[in-house]
């Protein structure tokens, strides 16, 4: 493509020194960049992209995007092209799309958005997608999917050059439907800013990020621009999904651009659910919507599943799906990896792994783990390092107050001291009074775990969820909670 096409009616780009070339791709690390490339110069949290162009243009880019002020060095090769941009990473997002021809706009893009539940109701909306008949495609913490084809997960929304790509594999390989969690900082870091949002879902707010957020009020503003007209800053769905069981669901329906749809367990919701029995390998849940009433199985255990079968039910829904046939689609998903995922190996209690890393996450999982059990929950978690601080004496409190049994131990300590991030959790377990146990080494607290447990308790092993491996300053350790737990269950029975 060249370059002239590629920034035509882009306002905001600037085009400086040499003229026309033909762009061949689209790179951000310049180690990355190839022969024909367009670079992206993209200021981050440890580095600055400016500093590698030099790099980028001995690598045979054809052209660089810098920001404003930035000054051309003297020696600056004249056949490399310069395009000056206010804001380089919206400029990232406007060429990704302009470079793989708006895929965004050729699909039905489902954006799912929230402290909890984005994962699960993202599945669900491919699950039901693919019920009705339509190739579809997922991008999320979990997996990548392009229409059942699985690619290697980097973060939860990809960098928007990496979006771009993505989505246009999507159209290229006849999907219609492309379900993505849309996370707080793809929104404040405009990875999702030149996407065309079919349908926005709002799941929840609670305490999270705010070690990249200001405030809670900067992190719902975020949240919010994927529902906002394009004259407000945001991203103008064309209809939303929106949880008014949750009170920044309810503000956010008076300000939404497009078509509300509400969900919710109260009378005024549009979608209405109900949780009528709860299991530790099913539940029974009835839907009430527009004048029809449906009852249904589901292996999605645990009560903060209605919510998130309800929020995707709505995005079939605004999608134009009928609605009876995306429920028995949604309840007939087996389940999302790490999310309340049961581990059986034969033994009379139960084991559940969930990612809840929140305070209100894993509130909200013990509390089902105690719906489905007769006798204790016993709980295992920590906290990551390098992210928010405040909500670890949250956690530990929750942990104390929730569970009859609790181990703290650590999480992915990243490149802090395990023992400095169990002393903060530590603070809200002591004020709340209730005892509470301490082993560090997360393997040898899962053992500890499961042989404390009895017939009947429940073992919630909280914090990891799907993830392989476990974060260190310098090194990442294979680790996997369902593994671990699978191990010491093993042990206990004296099975190899």
């Amino acid at each position: 493509m060249r370059l002239s096409e590629l920034l035509s009616g882009l306002e905001s780009l600037r085009l400086e020194g040499a003229g026309d070339v033909d762009i061949t791709g689209i790179a951000y690390h310049s180690q990355r960049a190839q022969e024909g490339d367009i670079f992206v110069a993209v200021r981050g949290f440890k580095t600055d992209g400016h500093l590698y162009i030099k790099d980028a243009v001995e690598g045979g880019v054809a052209a660089v995007v810098v920001a404003e002020g930035w000054e051309r060095p003297a020696d600056f090769p004249a056949d490399v092209a310069m395009v000056r941009a206010g804001d380089t990473r919206l400029a990232m997002a406007l060429l990704g799309d302009r470079f793989w021809g708006h895929p965004s706009g050729r699909l039905a893009l489902v954006g799912v958005t929230g402290t909890n539940g984005k994962t699960t109701t993202a599945h669900l909306v491919e699950a039901a997608a693919c019920g009705a008949g339509m190739t579809s495609g997922l991008i999320g913490t979990v997996v990548y999917r392009v229409a059942g084809r699985e690619l290697p997960v980097g973060r939860t929304t990809p960098e928007s050059a990496d979006l771009q790509e993505i989505l246009a594999d999507m159209v290229n390989a006849g999907c219609e439907v492309a379900s993505m969690e849309v996370s707080s900082h793809a929104l404040s870091l405009r990875r999702v800013d030149a996407c065309e949002f079919e349908v926005a879902v709002f799941t929840n707010l609670s305490q999270d990020h705010l070690d990249f957020h200001r405030d809670m009020e900067d992190y719902f503003q975020a949240k919010e621009r994927l529902f906002l007209p394009r004259s407000q800053g945001g991203l103008e769905a064309r209809a939303a999904v929106i949880n008014i069981d949750d009170p920044s669901g309810r503000r956010l329906v008076e300000r939404a651009a497009g078509r509300v749809l509400t969900f919710g367990t109260g009378e005024n919701a549009d979608l209405r659910g109900d949780l009528l029995e709860a299991g530790l390998k099913q539940s029974r849940v009835v839907v009430e919507y527009g004048g029809e009433r449906w009852q249904g199985t589901t292996a999605l255990t645990g009560r903060f599943n209605l919510h998130n079968i309800l929020a995707s039910l709505g995005a079939c829904i605004m999608l134009g799906l009928d609605a009876a046939s995306s429920l028995q689609g949604i309840l007939s998903h087996t389940g999302v990896p790490g999310r309340f995922q049961a581990v059986d190996e034969g033994q009379d209690f139960a084991v559940l792994v969930d990612y809840a890393h929140t305070p209100d996450s894993l509130r909200r999982v013990l509390q089902a783990a105690r719906e489905i059990t007769p006798q204790r929950v016993i709980a295992v978690f920590g906290c990551g390092g390098d992210r928010d601080r405040g909500k670890r004496p949250m956690m530990g409190e929750i942990a104390v107050l929730e569970a009859d049994v609790v181990f703290v131990t650590s999480d992915n300590p990243r490149s802090e001291e395990p023992q400095a991030i169990i002393a903060d959790i530590e603070e809200g377990a002591r004020a709340a009074g209730a005892p509470y146990k301490v082993i560090a080494d997360r393997r040898a607290a899962i053992a500890e775990a499961v042989s404390e447990a009895k017939k009947g308790d429940a073992v919630v092993i909280a914090g990891k969820g799907h993830e392989k491996g476990q974060i260190f300053a310098d090194r990442t350790l294979p680790f996997d909670d369902v593994e671990e737990a699978r191990s010491a269950l093993r042990k206990r029975t004296g099975d190899p």
